[in-house]
Formats: structure tokens, C-alpha cells, sequence
């Protein structure tokens, strides 16, 4: 649960690390004296947005460095007693007689630590000289050596898929469900449960079958001829697995959206265009009408001396009839061309001279 509550925890802070970066990156590549991007522009999205891709991206590969590292830190029973993934119970006999001839607490000055790493040593030995404890060791990890009533393989398996494996699904997908409702995994829930189940459906096959599973035999094939990296146990890859999901999950949240909005710029600009144009024949509309509304107000105005006087208003009338005439009609081209062929048409054999016409 804490896992999946990090994903919560953890959101707001790319927005600080981004703000931070983004400042940074313009005092590195604007000139003194020249404009920065005004916050909210184009420009300025477009900056935040990478930049915020950036700082998601350094941390979620982080944290899958940081949990490989933690898993090589703690080791194995048998990297601690030196023996590979093969070693019969007759090697891991033999390499404890002689670890232990190193660390037991009579020949050493620590006796307190001394007796708790051979302690260690000797669970390890203990453990995986046994089949059934041994099978459960290494799908399960250490925390089988505590399972006391566990005699065969079907009883550690039995107990480690009803009591780890299902109740942390159940509980995950139950943290699932109640974050969607919150609105933090709107994207791409149908990945994020596809994982969930696949991940289910992987640990189960690990920790049933008697063979390693095919992806780790290829991992650790590429560790041994490396020589850089231990191999994995099947109970270490399921907690690989396991952070590689949340790391997943943040990737989703935090880098998903902003993804989608690159991978589809023309589509965004169609759209911003269409924003910007509506938001402008919004405003004209709005201007249009303050002119409609002020030019009545002023005919009302003009208008008030005629009110209640009808020899005026019917001068008023003729008046403006004759000033649409000679401003409009006799003004137009077409009006003033068909005047001058009719006129043309009437001085024909008339003199030069002569004034007037037929």
C-alpha cells in the first residue's frame, strides 16, 4: 500500500524540480537583456513540458537503479556462503565447515557479532540443504526460514500464495481502484490493470513451476558472462518486478499525458487556432453589439426634436430621401454609367455646341 501511496507523494514534486530547471535553462540560453518566454505561452509550455519529461524520467530510472542495488547489497544465501545456484548439499556442507572454522565466536574478539553472522550462516546452510526449505527459499526469500509449520513444497507454496501473493494483488488492485476514483490514474487504466494481472499471473507461475522461469535463466545467462552483475533469484526478480511496476505506474501519471500531447502537435495546433478564433469572434461580437447599442442611443438622441412633429419628420423624411439618392444611387458606378449611355444616346446629330438636348 505504502507503494502505491508514493505515487501520490512523489507527483507534486517534479512540478518544484521543474520550476527550478526551467530557470536554470533560461539564464543558460537567453542573452542578458533579451525577453524570456512569458509564462503560459507556447513557448513556454513547450519548455516545461520537456523539461518536466526530463526530471520524471532521471527519477524513475533512479529508482530502478536504486532497487537492483539494494537487491545486490542484501545478497542471498548463497552469495553470503559463497556457492553458485547449483551447489549439491555436499558443497554447501563443505563451504560451511570452512566459513565457519573463519567466524565462529570462539575465534573471533567480537563475540556478539560473530554470533549472529554464523548464526546467519548456519540458517543459510541449514536451509538450503533441505529441498522443500530450499524450493521455498528461493521463490519466497528469507522470510520462509520463519515458517515453522511448512514441511513439504506444497505446504511453503500453499502458504506463500495465499498469504503474500494474493493479499498484496488484492490489496493493490484495491489501491488502484480508490486512486482512479480520486482521479490520480486517469491514464491509462487499461495498461495499468493489464500489468497489474500480468504481474499477478508471472509471480504465480514463478513460484510454482520447479524450474526458474525463461526470463530469468536469460537474465542471468547475460550476469554470468558479464561478470558485472550476480544473478537473480526468482524471489529478487519478483521484487524487481514489483518496483518496475511503480515505476511504471509513475510513468504513466507523470509522463503519459505529456507524451500524448507531443506525439500529436498538429492536431494541438488545429486546436489552439480554433480556441484563439472563437475567442476572437467572441470578442468582435461582443464590440459589435456595444456599437449597435451606442449608435441607437445617439439616432434616439438626434431623433428626440422631431418627436410629436409630423411637418418635420416628414422634412426630415425628403430630405434624407434625396440625400440617399444623390450619396447612393447616383453614386453608384453602374447607375452613373448607364446615365451617361443614355445621355450619349440623346445628343446624337446634335451640333457642336448646341446646349440642351432632344
Amino acid at each position: 500500500m505504502s507503494q502505491f501511496l508514493s505515487i501520490i507523494g512523489w507527483s507534486f514534486l517534479p512540478n518544484i524540480a521543474t520550476s527550478w530547471l526551467q530557470t536554470i535553462y533560461y539564464g543558460l540560453t537567453i542573452r542578458a537583456g533579451d525577453p524570456k518566454p512569458a509564462p503560459g505561452s507556447p513557448r513556454f509550455n513547450h519548455h516545461r513540458r520537456n523539461i518536466h519529461i526530463l526530471v520524471v524520467a532521471i527519477y524513475l530510472s533512479y529508482t530502478i537503479y536504486e532497487a537492483d542495488f539494494d537487491l545486490r547489497r542484501q545478497g542471498s544465501f548463497y552469495t553470503d556462503l559463497g556457492v553458485p545456484f547449483s551447489a549439491t548439499d555436499r558443497d554447501i556442507k563443505s563451504r560451511f565447515r570452512r566459513l565457519a572454522a573463519l567466524h565462529h565466536p570462539d575465534k573471533t574478539g567480537d563475540a556478539s557479532d560473530s554470533a549472529a553472522y554464523f548464526i546467519h550462516l548456519k540458517t543459510a546452510s541449514e536451509t538450503l540443504q533441505d529441498a522443500a526449505k530450499r524450493f521455498a527459499y528461493e521463490r519466497f526469500g528469507p522470510e520462509t526460514v520463519g515458517w515453522q509449520k511448512c514441511v513439504t513444497i506444497r505446504d511453503f507454496v500453499s502458504r506463500g500464495v495465499f498469504s503474500g501473493i494474493l493479499p498484496h494483488y488484492a490489496v493493490a488492485a484495491g489501491s488502484i481502484y480508490i486512486l482512479g476514483l480520486l482521479g490520480y490514474m486517469d491514464f491509462g487504466k487499461f495498461y495499468r490493470w493489464l500489468i497489474l494481472i500480468s504481474l499477478c499471473v508471472f509471480e504465480i507461475q514463478a513460484v510454482t513451476r520447479p524450474r526458474f522461469p525463461s526470463l530469468l535463466e536469460g537474465l542471468n545467462f547475460i550476469f554470468s558472462n558479464t561478470a558485472t552483475h550476480p544473478p537473480y533469484l526468482p524471489f529478487q526478480l519478483i521484487q524487481l518486478a514489483r518496483k518496475l511496476t511503480i515505476t511504471i505506474y509513475i510513468a504513466l501519471s507523470q509522463i503519459g499525458p505529456l507524451m500524448m500531447m507531443d506525439a500529436s502537435p498538429s492536431k494541438r495546433s488545429i486546436d489552439d487556432e480554433d480556441e484563439l478564433l472563437l475567442q476572437g469572434l467572441s470578442r468582435l461580437e461582443a464590440i459589435t453589439g456595444q456599437f449597435d447599442a451606442d449608435s441607437t442611443r445617439l439616432m434616439d438622441m438626434e431623433m428626440a426634436p422631431y418627436k410629436g412633429d409630423a411637418e418635420a419628420t416628414s422634412n426630415l423624411q425628403g430630405k434624407m430621401r434625396e440625400w440617399l439618392v444623390q450619396n447612393t444611387i447616383r453614386a453608384d458606378p453602374m447607375v452613373r454609367d448607364a446615365m451617361g449611355t443614355s445621355l450619349r444616346k440623346r445628343r446624337v446629330d446634335v451640333p457642336a455646341g448646341a446646349k440642351g438636348n432632344r
